[in-house]
């Protein structure tokens, strides 16, 4: 039995809805009937695939937030509210890269990147925190398989993703075992997912940046969000990979930091780097799904 409401009955809102797994999502709720509203830095491509979903009888709000300000995230909040009385699921997606090994990266470009990734998500989760409460809704934070294992050469990355676990998880127990709240707080933990992610990273390398193969649909991500924002869950692994790696970083440490160190190679292709600023501190206009190169 669903323990929210049907997708076809939420106001799902959505942040780094531009392109990704963000974007699949927004897409995938909308089809389905869902109000979407998604949030992102990229306003005219937001914009954009906001009309493209009217356009095809869907319900889409664009707003333009950078989830590192948490002012504006409690603004859009307000928006959102006062436009729809009520928000059942909110998913924060929003997330940056960076590759370079860790004793290269600037302390600057670090913090930038935990504003998104981490306090991206405290700030959408404690902000959406009453309305969810109110509706039984469900929170939905998207972490990794690097919640709990670990990748080189995307040390930030992997290191705001486990704060982003365990900041989850005690959420998790403060509304569902201590106030036993009718919400949900779940924790999505994809494996690599063929997106424009490296793209859009901050990249110190000598060569542009990949993801490890094989990498996933983002559409099997989207399926696992839309069913939590319906069936509520806890801690979901998607993508097979995601299972095995986070279960040899549990039972065999060792050996996962010796597969773990064959990474390297996998994660950059053997060509100059395109665009090493990424998007970390301006916003990508690529409003895709999937990524260019594999």
């Amino acid at each position: 039995m669903a323990r929210h409401k049907p997708i076809e009955r939420q106001v799902i809102v959505i942040t780094g809805a531009s392109s990704g797994i963000g974007l699949a999502t927004a897409l995938t709720a909308a089809e389905k009937g869902a109000t979407v509203v998604m949030l992102a830095r990229s306003e005219q491509t937001l914009a954009e695939i906001a009309e493209e979903i009217r356009a095809s009888g869907g319900h889409a709000l664009a707003l333009t937030v950078d989830v590192g300000d948490a002012d504006a995230v409690a603004e859009a909040v307000d928006r959102i509210v006062a436009e729809f009385g009520r928000i059942d699921t909110w998913v924060n997606n929003a997330g940056v890269s960076i590759y370079g090994s860790l004793d290269e990266i600037g302390l600057e470009d670090a913090r930038r990147l935990f504003d998104t990734n981490f306090w991206g998500v405290v700030h959408g989760s404690l902000a959406a925190l009453p309305h969810l409460r109110r509706e039984n809704g469900a929170l939905i934070n998207v972490g990794s398989e690097v919640s709990e294992a670990v990748v080189p050469l995307q040390g930030m990355y992997t290191a705001s993703k486990h704060a982003v676990k365990g900041f989850t998880d005690a959420l998790r127990v403060e509304v569902e075992n201590v106030d036993r709240s009718g919400m949900s707080v779940v924790l999505i933990q994809p494996t690599a997912v063929n997106t424009p992610f490296p793209e859009h990273a901050r990249n110190y390398m000598s060569r542009e940046p990949k993801l490890p193969d094989p990498q996933i649909d983002p559409a099997q991500v989207a399926a696992a969000i839309i069913e939590a924002a319906q069936s509520g869950g806890r801690d979901i692994k998607v993508g097979s990979m995601a299972r095995l790696n986070v279960m040899a970083s549990r039972l065999m440490p060792r050996v996962a930091d010796r597969l773990s160190a064959r990474q390297v190679d996998k994660q950059q292709l053997d060509e100059a780097p395109i665009r090493p600023q990424g998007t970390l501190y301006e916003a990508g206009q690529a409003g895709r799904v999937h990524g260019s190169h594999r």
